[in-house]
């Protein structure tokens, strides 16, 4: 796989440009700076005004913060769709999507620990800016909502379990400063 999106960027920034670009793989750098969580989205155009994408997210890391543990682990997956006004690819978009995400933080805000499975829906918008023929920078945001079910500990490390249940959430989602390659 790794040799794969390798080849893929190698292609890309050779500056070979192929017709009929139908196809895009971007990266989120928000989502980077989230802790280091790493991500990847494929879309491809179905047509003028439609795209589908597929995306995953993973973040494993945990940080040690003044005698501290902090941690924003997940691993999500999401497949939605987006409307071009203009064309696929070019100008501003609305999305939508289903995402399912494995959860873990700790010391964010509390030093108490959460942990869960969220499953929902999310919307948003965004504008992609063609920088290349062959590469887009996107901007973005939107929401998401869904049913979470969690349990709650009193510390990162310690395993004391305080609570647990289900809940509706809405949270801020796909806050983007994305790099997308089209070929």
């Amino acid at each position: 796989m790794l040799r794969k999106i390798l080849f893929a960027l190698a292609c890309m920034c050779s500056g070979m440009i192929v017709k009929g670009q139908n196809f895009g793989l971007s990266t989120n750098l928000f989502g980077y700076a989230d802790f280091g969580t790493l991500n990847i989205e494929a879309s491809y155009a179905l047509a003028r005004h439609w795209s589908v994408s597929a995306g995953a997210g993973y973040n494993p890391f945990s940080y040690n913060v003044k005698g501290r543990t902090v941690r924003n682990r997940q691993r999500s997956v999401s497949a939605g769709t987006r409307y071009w006004p203009w064309h696929a690819f070019s100008g501003w978009w609305l999305s939508c999507a289903f995402r399912y995400e494995e959860y873990s933080t700790a010391g964010i805000i509390s030093p108490r620990s959460f942990q869960g499975d969220r499953l929902g829906a999310s919307i948003g918008g965004g504008y992609s800016y063609m920088v290349f023929p062959w590469m887009n920078v996107e901007v973005g945001a939107g929401v998401w909502g869904g049913h979470d079910a969690f349990s709650e500990y009193s510390c990162a490390d310690c395993g004391r379990l305080v609570g647990e249940g289900r809940r509706f959430f809405l949270l801020p989602a796909d806050i983007v400063l994305a790099l997308t390659f089209i070929f």
